[in-house]
């Protein structure tokens, strides 16, 4: 017997949307003073002043929490590059430079970051909507900065997920002190590189 499916979430009003903006403030806030550990749900639940089985129904759990704090931080990276965008010609270069800019955000608040990329790494089938949805956001910045004139190929989509990929490895690498800022550099801007090769394939086919 087959469970039925979960019905549509009904879009947040203006009030509610402003709860949940405070819950994620506060997580990014806790986080960036003391990381992942600092991140508490009772202490979530009274710097953003709502209820703690309000925070709850918002966010069933501390990962869910964070991992929408990494969503709520890529798209105010994505608002602020749209608004300052690439000045690269090459696409792979765009690519790169927006990429590394991202890097050096994320390297600003080292404990939230740390705290966000510990989220997805423990994150589990509850929390995959929330984990695609970080996913789709890198791909949109991703194709963003190639500035595609066309809709993107099945290579293209490839080449992206590979540097999406990259980049999210690059980012545990340095975390963790295995790779420094110069490393992620190169391997960002060598795997960039695939999305000059998947042009090449067009323009030969």
């Amino acid at each position: 017997m087959t469970a039925a499916p979960k019905p549509a979430s009904l879009p947040l009003t203006e009030r509610q949307e402003a709860r949940r903006r405070r819950i994620l403030h506060a997580s990014a806030q806790l986080a960036s003073r003391g990381g992942f550990d600092a991140v508490q749900m009772r202490e979530v639940a009274e710097t953003s002043e709502v209820a703690l089985g309000t925070l709850y129904r918002y966010f069933p759990s501390k990962i869910h929490l964070l991992v929408a704090t990494m969503q709520d931080q890529l798209q105010h990276m994505h608002e602020q590059m749209r608004k300052r965008p690439p000045a690269a010609q090459e696409p792979s270069a765009r690519v790169a430079e927006t990429l590394m800019r991202a890097f050096r955000a994320l390297q600003r608040e080292p404990h939230l970051a740390d705290a966000m990329v510990r989220a997805l790494t423990f994150a589990d089938r509850s929390v995959s909507a929330e984990v695609d949805m970080v996913s789709r956001l890198t791909t949109a910045i991703i194709l963003d900065a190639m500035g595609l004139a066309t809709p993107p190929t099945a290579e293209q989509l490839s080449a992206v997920r590979v540097i999406e990929h990259t980049w999210h490895s690059a980012l545990i690498t340095w975390l963790s002190g295995r790779a420094s800022i110069a490393q992620v550099k190169i391997d960002i801007e060598t795997v960039c590189g695939l999305i000059d090769v998947t042009r090449t394939d067009q323009r030969s086919s």
